[in-house]
């Protein structure tokens, strides 16, 4: 009985081997599929990380420095970039105001009769240049989120390996121990049948 619950737990054990071992193996596909298609939409942007006087806060220094110069390729690249360049230049020309506060301060004064065309066009250029610059930080952005769930599979897929390994290793000491088991049950039940 002992040899039957043994032979049992072992192959669920590696059974479920198996099934992590096709789980690390999608994980590891879907890490390198994620990080692939990040980098080579990143590289089509031909976008070289700010370097020098580009940098003109320590903020800059600290955040873009170890990048200074390089294609954008990467998620982390992306996420500095879309934090602290282009995101300290919108603050800068709006005075921290967010696209969506400029844009309603644009369109009060588009209907106000009254107010100085010069003005108007000078608002409508700084609401312009906000949206752009917010379409290009949220892309970038999504770049960075797809690029950290890459880099969650990975992880995922590197413990589920180590999982395969050890529920394998497992399953075969449980088979060993069946079968030093069933041994056993056969050297008890033999003296019982001769007597």
């Amino acid at each position: 009985m002992r040899a039957t619950l043994d032979k049992l737990i072992s192959w669920t054990g590696l059974l479920l081997a198996v099934v992590l071992l096709i789980a690390g193996g999608l994980l590891t596909w879907a890490s390198n599929f994620t990080h692939d298609q990040v980098t080579v939409q990143l590289k089509d942007q031909h976008i070289t990380m700010p370097e020098g006087d580009a940098l003109a806060t320590k903020e800059m220094k600290d955040a873009l420095g170890e990048y200074a110069g390089q294609p954008m390729t990467t998620g982390p690249q992306a996420k500095a970039y879309a934090d602290h360049y282009i995101l300290v230049h919108m603050n800068e020309s709006s005075g921290g105001k967010t696209y969506s506060e400029v844009s309603g301060e644009f369109m009060a004064m588009s209907a106000d009769e009254n107010a100085d065309p010069d003005k108007v066009a000078e608002l409508g250029q700084l609401r312009q240049t906000l949206f752009m610059g917010s379409t290009l930080r949220g892309l970038l952005l999504n770049a960075y989120a797809f690029w950290t769930l890459g880099t969650i599979a990975q992880i995922a897929s590197i413990v589920s390996y180590v999982g395969a390994a050890f529920m394998f290793v497992l399953g075969l000491l449980g088979l060993s121990h069946a079968k030093k088991a069933a041994s056993a049950e056969a050297v008890v039940k033999e003296p019982a049948a001769t007597a």
